[in-house]
């Protein structure tokens, strides 16, 4: 909420404090006149962008039971993550003897059991739901008058308000006290544990200028005693789109990459940049010679980091918050399902209500998707024969200092255009691929040739991506065609030479490769092991200069790299990625290694990577704020495998993650993922050839908890087989998890707002409110998602938090007996 002009005047301002500390203020040019906030416009984001002012210590008291322990906790849970590396499970999920896991086995196995057995009579069915149907509205209406709305008062609780009549709908509560399930003494603990793992949540988003939850940001803010200077929160400024406006964004009438003069590109600031301990500082001045200050772009403190890192890892094994999470996910479930026996029909009766909008025409973004198989298969194979036969005498390959041409290549393979099939590229996973990462990458290479991936699949080759680059087109003709579908494409960078991003930016904008309907987001492969051992990089700070000095030399002088300034423009975040089942070797603690000492062949841990590129990428977005530029956000792969320690990481430092598969094994984190309103780019069929097969995937588990969840492809080349992967994604989910018309088009809805395209676009697609909290935020004409779900979604997270801040706000409790709350039994006794 951002602060009134006259209290911004009010109050003296705070010296500048030493960079690297989380209580570092934003530098006077970062305000505006009278010390009010200024509005920043994310090309990217979500509403709620946070401004950099953070907090280090909370507002209020959350000691709990672990307090002075939590170093030993997670020092002994990384100990034991490397040394049971080859366990089925990860050590700090539920054992196989724990009575929660069985007793959810039992509760699956019953289900299927109940749906085999009994079958209702279509007619009889019907007459049910036309009896939930014929319930008095009026009635429904007074009683939750008497109720209260979901505005809340000075205790946090619900007060009284009349919902508009169209939003009404059969509402599920619980009465009593005690209503949670578990202990008094449990529910205390186990609500200070979780706010406090919100609080470092809020703290590392905000440094770091990405988008934390309105609704999870106002709870929390009302824990303090007193509003906080620190804890403020940019109100996006209104959208210009009418209410009444179409549902497409203005095309674009020129492209971004033609006719642009480099003397109209914002001036150099004359700044250096130089990096120290793995992140990159800014001076004032470009010579070392002079007089030069560093600019105040504040990130994490290491220190504070794995400080952080360790409370986190220690409330995820804490007894008590696991019970309770626990408890917490089941009911959600629960509720949801009672939901949709009480207002599915309503639900259906107000999308049929909505003229001409349904699933085919509501806006869908593909929220992971790899740019290098963004094609399907037969796509690549017709692309191939063409290139062949429009191509054949031009050089595409040098060999031992001799250039061969597309034929030539071909004919070293006795292969002719009429003996290629998709059979003979053999370029889709299967049966075989299956818990075999390295077989899946193998699958990259048409015809298994690396030769042939890198003419037609790569950006950096010997036509400068031509290939590449038209193949990438036509995916985005066909994307302009469909209208409604967008996708965000991955590019690689390695880290491997300074020059990666140059050659990028080059390739998109001599091939003017950009289309209203794509945003790019940058890859990084965690593959430093490979590199040192092939003597092409020193140490890991090499890496990190590689991928972020010449963001930071663009983003000082846009003139010095003006390709790399127009590319940017359309990049929205970073993605780390690789195979995350691949053990582990060492912890990230204060022992580690600086990136510069990192001269070891072994890989750095997944922590250890995720850190550094969001220690860099927050310094960039706050030079790039104070230049007036869009910022970056954090969407890595995580839980996809692996240690589940990953999605501590994630849950730290991410606006969104891929995958999370492993949220289904932790509770504690799966419900923090849902309070803080995490975006998950889910790909079902990918994880079925890969990691999961499509039965056990916990999509649909997610999706009625309410985490906020969407569909996409990873990979169309190896596991899709159509025109449109994204459809054939929602159509297969569809029949298999009997997904409702509201189910597909809420998962369309939710990958619109976890997505990197502009406010004004989402604006045109969700509506011109779409910013705002509950119900008010959406437009059915454009979503076809009724008003009942969106409201049962905010109430229902609302109430979850109330339910934790009220116990917090408790002062029955303050001492709590650590014996009896923490509970660290061995991995194998657990649950006993």
């Amino acid at each position: 909420m951002s602060s009134s002009s006259s209290e911004g005047q009010g109050k003296p301002k705070s010296p500048l404090r030493k960079r690297g500390s989380l209580q570092s203020t934003t530098s006077p040019d970062l305000r505006g006149v009278a010390g009010q906030a200024k509005p920043l416009n994310p090309q990217r984001s979500l509403p709620g962008t946070p401004i950099s002012h953070t907090l280090k210590h909370f507002p209020i008291n959350l000691r709990t039971s672990m307090d002075g322990k939590y170093k030993e906790i997670a020092e002994e849970l990384f100990t034991r993550s490397l040394t049971e590396s080859e366990m089925r499970t990860a050590p700090y999920e539920f054992p196989e003897d724990s009575p929660i896991e069985q007793l959810e086995e039992r509760r699956q196995r019953l289900e299927r059991q109940i749906s085999q057995d009994i079958k209702l009579e279509p007619e009889i069915l019907l007459r049910i739901k036309q009896e939930f149907m014929k319930i008095d509205s009026a009635a429904d209406l007074e009683f939750m008058n008497e109720l209260g709305g979901v505005d809340r008062t000075d205790d946090g609780w619900m007060k009284e308000r009349v919902l508009p009549m169209e939003r009404e709908y059969q509402r599920v509560s619980i009465s009593g006290e005690e209503k949670c399930g578990v202990p008094f003494t449990d529910l205390v603990d186990a609500a200070k544990c979780v706010v406090k793992a919100l609080f470092i949540r809020e703290k590392y988003i905000a440094l770091s200028i990405q988008n934390f939850c309105k609704t999870t940001a106002h709870e929390l803010g009302e824990l303090g005693e007193k509003p906080l200077d620190l804890r403020i929160y940019e109100e996006i400024p209104e959208t210009p789109v009418d209410a009444d406006a179409p549902v497409h964004p203005p095309v674009s009438e020129t492209h971004p990459y033609e006719n642009q003069d480099t003397k109209n590109m914002p001036a150099d600031t004359g700044y250096s940049c130089k990096m120290v301990d793995g992140v990159m500082h800014v001076y004032t001045k470009k010579s070392p010679m002079e007089k030069s200050t560093e600019l105040d772009l504040p990130y994490p403190d290491l220190k504070e980091y794995i400080a952080d890192m360790n409370v986190m890892m220690a409330l995820i094994i804490n007894g008590p918050v696991k019970s309770f999470c626990y408890r917490r996910l089941q009911y959600l479930s629960s509720k949801f399902q009672m939901h949709i026996l009480l207002n599915e029909m309503k639900e259906l009766a107000a999308q049929k209500k909505v003229p001409h909008r349904d699933f085919y025409n509501i806006r869908k973004v593909d929220t992971h998707i790899h740019a290098s198989s963004c094609m399907n298969q037969k796509h690549l194979l017709r692309f191939i024969k063409r290139a062949m036969k429009k191509y054949p005498g031009e050089i595409v390959h040098m060999e031992h200092g001799r250039g061969q041409t597309l034929m030539e290549v071909f004919e070293s393979m006795n292969l002719t255009a009429f003996d290629l099939s998709v059979d003979t590229l053999d370029m889709h996973a299967d049966r075989n691929t299956f818990h075999r990462f390295d077989k899946f990458n193998a699958k990259y290479n048409p015809i298994g040739e690396s030769i042939l991936r890198e003419i037609f699949i790569k950006t950096d080759n010997h036509i400068e991506g031509k290939y590449f680059g038209h193949m990438i087109k036509e995916v985005m003709a066909d994307l302009e065609e469909s209208k409604y579908q967008n996708v965000e494409l991955r590019l690689s960078i390695y880290g491997r030479s300074r020059d990666e991003w140059d050659k990028l930016a080059q390739w998109a904008v001599k091939h003017q490769v950009y289309s209203d309907n794509v945003r790019w987001l940058i890859q990084v492969p965690r593959l430093f092991d490979v590199y040192r051992t092939k003597k092409q990089l020193a140490n890991f700070q090499e890496m990190m200069e590689n991928i972020f000095m010449p963001l930071f030399e663009v983003t000082i002088n846009p003139r010095s790299h003006p390709e790399l300034h127009l590319f940017l423009q359309h990049v929205v975040g970073f993605d780390s990625v690789d195979d995350e089942s691949k053990p582990e070797h060492h912890i990230f603690n204060m022992d580690s290694p600086l990136p510069a000492d990192w001269t070891e062949e072994d890989n750095p841990p997944y922590s250890y990577y995720l850190y550094y590129t969001y220690a860099n990428m927050a310094v960039l977005n706050h030079l790039r704020r104070r230049r007036g530029f869009h910022t970056f956000v954090l969407r890595p792969h995580c839980g996809e495998a692996g240690p589940v320690h990953h999605l501590v990481s994630g849950f730290m430092l991410s606006e969104n993650i891929s995958h999370g598969l492993l949220l289904r094994k932790a509770p504690v984190l799966q419900y923090l993922y849902y309070l803080a309103q995490i975006g998950i780019a889910m790909s079902p069929l990918s994880n079925n050839s890969l990691f999961l097969s499509y039965h056990r995937n916990p999509l649909p588990e997610y999706l009625s908890r309410g985490l906020m969840v969407s569909l996409s492809t990873d990979d169309p080349l190896q596991f899709h087989f159509t025109k449109e992967p994204l459809m054939e994604e929602y159509s297969i989910a569809t029949q298999v998890w009997k997904l409702s018309s509201c189910d597909m088009c809420e998962l369309a809805r939710n990958s619109v707002l976890m997505s990197g395209f502009s406010h004004k676009a989402k604006s045109y697609w969700l509506g011109p409110k779409y910013s705002k909290e509950g119900p008010e935020s959406n437009d059915i004409r454009r979503t076809n998602v009724p008003d009942i779900r969106v409201a049962y979604r905010s109430e229902t997270l609302l109430e979850e938090l109330n339910l934790i801040t009220h116990a917090v706000r408790t002062k029955e409790l303050d001492n709590i007996d650590e014996e009896d709350t923490l509970s660290m039994a061995p991995i194998g006794a657990e649950g006993r």
